[in-house]
C-alpha cells in the first residue's frame, strides 16, 4: 500500500477558489497542501523554499503578474520532479495545446466538479505509486498505469460487464452512499447537493442505476406542482 503523503501547492489569485481546493485537497487521503500562492512571484518562493517536499502544483493559467503559461516553464525548467495540473478558465485552444507541450498531468476547467477532482487525485496516486516502485514493467503494466483516457477498473455491477463512457466508479460509489444515508427517495438536484456536483451529473448515474436495477425511480410533485423524478436504492434480496 502507498501510505505516502503527496505535497501540493496551489498557484490561483482568487482566494474563495483557493481556499475550496485547500479543503477539499486536505480532506483526500494521501494529500496535504503545503501553501498557496496568489500570484507567480510567490509561486515561484514558495516552490523553491519546499522544494524537496512539493509533489503537484495545480496552477491557473491566468495570473496578475505573468502573461500565459510563463509559470508553467519556468516550474518545468526549475522543478523537473514536479507534476502541474491546470486548474484554470481558460478554454482556447492554444492555451490547451500549450500546456499539454508543457507536460501538464492533467488540465481541469473551472468550475470543477468533486467527483473529477477526485479522479484527478485518484490517478495521480496510483501513478506516482506505480512509478516509485524498484524493478522493471512490462508494456502491459505500463499501459495499464498511464491509461489516462480510460476509466478506473472497477468491479462490474449487476447486469453489466463495466461501465459505460462518463460513468467513473468513484462518484457512482458517493450516489450510492447518498442513497443509502438519506434512506428515503431523492431528487436528482437533492443528490447534487450532497455530492457538490451539478443536477446533470447526478441524473447521469442516478439514470444509469435506473437502467441497472439498482434504483426505482418514482413521479413526485416539488413545491411549484411539478412533477419529478426521485430515486430510492432497490434494496438487495
Amino acid at each position: 500500500m502507498n501510505d505516502r503523503q503527496y505535497g501540493i501547492v496551489i498557484v490561483e489569485d482568487d482566494f474563495r477558489i483557493a481556499d475550496i481546493h485547500k479543503a477539499f485537497i486536505e480532506q483526500s487521503d494521501g494529500f496535504c497542501v503545503l501553501g498557496v500562492a496568489r500570484n507567480a512571484a510567490e509561486a515561484r518562493a514558495l516552490i523553491a523554499t519546499c522544494a524537496e517536499a512539493v509533489d503537484l502544483v495545480l496552477l491557473d493559467a491566468y495570473l496578475p503578474d505573468v502573461e500565459g503559461l510563463e509559470l508553467l516553464w519556468a516550474i518545468r525548467q526549475r522543478h523537473t520532479r514536479v507534476d502541474i495540473v491546470m486548474i484554470t478558465a481558460a478554454r482556447e485552444m492554444d492555451t490547451i495545446a500549450e500546456a499539454l507541450r508543457g507536460g501538464v498531468f492533467d488540465y481541469l476547467i473551472k468550475p470543477v466538479e468533486a467527483a473529477r477532482m477526485t479522479q484527478m487525485l485518484s490517478r495521480f496516486r496510483r501513478e506516482r505509486g506505480a512509478l516509485a516502485q524498484q524493478g522493471e514493467m512490462s508494456q502491459e503494466e505500463l499501459d495499464r498505469v498511464l491509461a489516462r483516457q480510460q476509466p478506473d477498473p472497477i468491479a462490474p455491477m449487476t447486469g453489466s460487464s463495466g461501465l459505460p463512457k462518463g460513468i467513473d466508479r468513484l462518484t457512482l460509489d458517493r450516489v450510492i452512499d447518498v442513497l443509502t444515508e438519506k434512506n428515503a427517495a431523492q431528487t436528482a438536484m437533492q443528490v447534487a447537493r450532497s455530492l457538490g456536483a451539478s443536477r446533470s451529473t447526478a441524473r447521469r448515474y442516478l439514470e444509469f442505476m435506473v437502467a441497472e436495477k439498482r434504483v426505482d425511480a418514482e413521479l413526485g410533485y416539488g413545491d411549484v406542482g411539478r412533477p419529478e423524478r426521485r430515486y430510492r436504492l432497490i434494496e438487495p434480496r
